[in-house]
């Protein structure tokens, strides 16, 4: 996956877990039948962006523990990264916006134009 679809994707989970944060503000976030509470869509687009990115690992099954440990932070770490990453700059966006006081944005109009910036190649690397 790319790293401009990545920060996209940590923009959507962003924009989703508001939805639901107002849904439990109003008292619209309901339990469900086995009594847990509903995560709504956030966690099946957290779940497909760490589907998506993390890769397989394959561990010869002689490996020592010392092995396993390598290659998993081998083949996690690039992914890892750059998901970091984008929670990074969109916690950075929205921080900056309320740190200079301004009102006139609000946080999910901060995340939409994170993501047209990044639609323009604004973030991508070596730019």
């Amino acid at each position: 996956m790319e790293r401009a679809e990545v920060l996209k994707r940590v923009i959507a989970i962003l924009t989703d877990a508001q939805d639901i944060r107002r849904a439990a503000e109003a008292g619209e976030y309901t339990d469900t039948p086995d009594g847990t509470e509903e995560q709504g869509d956030t966690a099946g687009v957290a779940t497909l962006l760490l589907n998506e990115m993390l890769p397989s690992i394959r561990v010869p099954a002689d490996a020592t523990p010392q092995q396993v440990a390598s290659l998993v932070a081998e083949a996690l770490g690039p992914a890892l990264h750059t998901m970091v990453s984008g929670f990074s700059l969109a916690f950075t966006s929205l921080a900056m916006v309320h740190d200079s006081g301004r009102t006139d944005m609000t946080s999910v109009e901060v995340l939409q134009e994170l993501a047209l910036e990044i639609e323009a190649g604004t973030y991508d690397e070596g730019a």
